[in-house]
């Protein structure tokens, strides 16, 4: 009777480490954590596209997520796309978890400009807050809206985050954020 009780023990013992191997296995190899991900959603103003992607699991950027995020903020006049520096996707998902909203989607009015499209909307007198060196030709910069926010409240979370340039457009209602030096205007 004890032998059979051993094995039975043993038995249960087995089954419980081959489970926790397989959930280990499926896990990536983490044993207890859960690696947070990173979402943010975004609607296109110009292009009417919606697009609502992780862009990145713990401290890993996931390379084909940002391939999309670069096609879909590329410049919409001229169709070229260029690499987004990703830590604009932490500056948003930042800026939109500290005002509560973490899922909410964020209207996209401006992406990457080619120095063509910046040079171009320079010289047009609608659009005098255009920087000659502007960071949207670095792909490092982002004008937004956060509908139900209005733009003042979204100009001060972004400056209380103290990552980059925060631009405040209230005529044309939006706001530019980047992630240059720390400076307003």
């Amino acid at each position: 009777m004890a032998k059979t009780k051993r094995r039975y023990l043993m038995l249960k013992v087995v089954c419980l480490l081959l489970g926790l191997c397989s959930a280990l296995a499926a896990s990536g190899g983490s044993s207890t954590s859960v690696v947070p991900e990173y979402r943010i959603r975004l609607y296109h103003t110009h292009t009417n596209e919606r697009l609502d992607i992780v862009y990145r699991r713990g401290n890993v950027y996931l390379p084909e997520a940002l391939e999309r995020l670069n096609h879909y903020l590329r410049d919409y006049r001229t169709g070229d796309e260029h690499q987004y520096d990703p830590h604009v996707f932490d500056l948003l998902h930042e800026l939109t978890s500290s005002l509560g909203r973490p899922d909410a989607e964020i209207d996209v009015v401006c992406g990457y400009r080619t120095p063509r499209t910046n040079e171009f909307l320079r010289s047009r007198s609608v659009h005098t807050g255009v920087a000659r060196h502007s960071l949207h030709m670095q792909a490092k910069a982002i004008d937004i809206r956060l509908p139900g926010v209005p733009t003042a409240e979204l100009r001060d979370a972004a400056l209380e985050l103290h990552r980059g340039g925060v631009g405040y457009y209230h005529a044309s209602d939006f706001v530019h954020v980047d992630v240059g030096r720390v400076r307003r205007w």
